[in-house]
């Protein structure tokens, strides 16, 4: 006789809900006493090592229309390529330096902004370099499955020509969705999440 395996139903995904960046950030949302401050919100301080710059950005939809209640989370290496990390093995990173942030977008103009610095290159699994880069985490209501990409540097083209992950990507005029645009010390990159402009998610 044949045994009732019972197995367990895989519980059904939902959405971030539209209170997310609430949560996350109350006190940008004037919900004090829940934090003495939002984690994620700083990044550097007057001793951490490297070139300081800003990280800003929208996010659009699939109609090109605004998402102002997203939550934006970034990770990177500090400015020798090294992560702020237990499972870092090739070093110590900066210790003034977090290598994570996390920002709601504003309600006013959808900018999301992080204070931070120009990260270095880490190695890929086979060891080759890849340019720098900045990880971001992108998750907002109507969004099952928080998001993944990268921002690479436009005043980093030789890196990005051979960088391992951008020469996986098979229709290359998508490589510019990852590049943001440098103006003096910021870098400015849009993230669309569908549409004709689609920005390249990682599935990791």
């Amino acid at each position: 006789m044949v045994q009732d395996l019972q197995r367990l139903k895989e519980t059904p995904s939902q959405t971030a809900g539209p209170y997310v960046h609430i949560g996350l950030t109350p006190n940008y949302c004037d919900i004090p006493g829940i934090y003495d401050h939002d984690l994620g919100n700083s990044m550097i301080n007057d001793q951490t090592l490297g070139e300081r710059i800003t990280v800003c950005g929208r996010i659009f939809d699939g109609a090109d229309t605004l998402v102002r209640d997203a939550v934006v989370e970034i990770w990177q290496a500090d400015n020798a390529g090294l992560y702020n990390s237990p499972s870092e093995m090739r070093g110590t990173a900066d210790p003034n330096f977090t290598g994570w942030g996390r920002c709601p977008t504003n309600g006013e103009d959808g900018y999301f902004k992080f204070e931070t610095i120009k990260p270095g290159k880490v190695p890929f699994k086979d060891g080759r370099l890849m340019a720098p880069h900045i990880t971001l985490w992108i998750v907002a209501r109507g969004i099952n499955i928080g998001l993944h990409t990268r921002m690479y540097f436009s005043d980093e083209m030789e890196a990005n020509s051979v960088d391992p992950l951008l020469l996986r990507i098979e229709h290359r005029e998508r490589v510019e969705t990852l590049i943001a645009q440098k103006d003096r010390d910021t870098y400015s990159l849009d993230i669309h999440l569908q549409g004709p402009k689609e920005t390249v998610f990682l599935d990791i």
